[in-house]
């Protein structure tokens, strides 16, 4: 494997890495908020309406966090573009070498 292959394979192992935190981030999400769900309608009085704010403050907070866990692991590919940092990467370099040459 040479070292252009090696850098690729680095870079691909920590956009899994990424992608697979989110996931994990996802699935505890969920199982904390279905135990808050299952704990709250035990303590529930005989006709008192589950569907109130503050039994959703948990899952509502939580869940900006984790719409911004998501935008940071999947937008930056969408936005800029797989390539993105390589072109970047190129631009610069070809400016600098521009910038030496007069």
């Amino acid at each position: 494997m040479n070292i252009q292959d090696e850098i690729k394979y680095q870079e691909a192992k920590k956009r899994v890495q990424k992608i697979k935190g989110f996931y994990t981030h996802l699935l505890v999400y969920i199982l904390v908020n279905l135990m808050i769900i299952v704990l709250n309608f035990k303590d529930l009085a005989p006709g008192e309406s589950y569907f109130q704010f503050k039994n959703f403050m948990t899952a509502f907070f939580w869940g900006i966090g984790l719409v911004a866990h998501g935008f940071s692991v999947f937008v930056p590919q969408w936005f800029l573009g797989n390539d993105w940092e390589e072109r970047k990467i190129k631009e610069i370099m070809e400016k600098e070498k521009q910038n030496k040459w007069e």
